[in-house]
């Protein structure tokens, strides 16, 4: 099994190759070249920083995008996006100005507002991942944040609370997404990512 973990020059790479590897991955090959995605079994997708910039990476890749699509979308390879590379499968993103995403989520990416609490922008640290159903892959537990964008949208599979309800986790079919960073969220994320190496949507 081949697992594609998507390299958009974004976010320590590494670090997600190990928690990998430690919750059993025995073929992670970090790469952008569409022709290896488009025969992986599994693809992960990180990302940390602005929202734009790692759309703008991605397509600067030739062929990504498309590959990423046909793969998943229509191949229905298993997905998992992490942070950013989850934010991007939204319509699109305001961070920065206006940038378009993956598309495949109807929802946005807008600034966290914790105005009048005592939260704070970033949400950073530590909290509870509270799933709305049972989910294979998201469980309910504590998880690592730290984002000051956050998804707005459909298909929302687990929340987190930060100055009101803030999506975890969005999922549909055989794709993914998680807000948080599972390779800093300890056997939390490393659970999570076993059973994404297991999982056969």
């Amino acid at each position: 099994m081949m697992l594609a973990l998507v390299d958009i020059q974004s976010g320590n790479l590494h670090s997600v190759e190990n928690a990998l590897r430690a919750a059993g991955a025995a073929d992670v090959t970090i790469t952008a070249d569409p022709d290896r995605i488009s025969r992986a079994d599994r693809i992960v997708l990180p990302g940390v920083g602005a929202f734009g910039a790692c759309a703008a990476n991605l397509r600067a890749v030739d062929g990504l995008e498309s590959a990423l699509r046909k793969r998943v979308l229509e191949d229905g390879a298993p997905f998992l996006g992490i942070c950013v590379g989850m934010q991007l499968l939204a319509q699109h993103g305001e961070e920065l100005g206006h940038h378009l995403g993956l598309g495949w989520f109807e929802g946005s990416v807008r600034r966290l507002d914790a105005a009048g609490t005592d939260a704070k922008v970033p949400h950073m640290g530590w909290n509870d991942v509270q799933p709305s159903g049972n989910h294979p892959l998201v469980h309910s537990g504590e998880a690592y944040f730290l984002h000051s964008f956050a998804y707005e949208g459909g298909e929302v599979i687990a929340s987190t609370d930060h100055a009101g309800p803030v999506a975890a986790a969005i999922g549909r079919d055989n794709i993914v997404g998680v807000q948080f960073h599972p390779e800093k969220s300890q056997r939390y994320g490393l659970d999570l990512l076993s059973r994404f190496l297991k999982w056969r949507p």
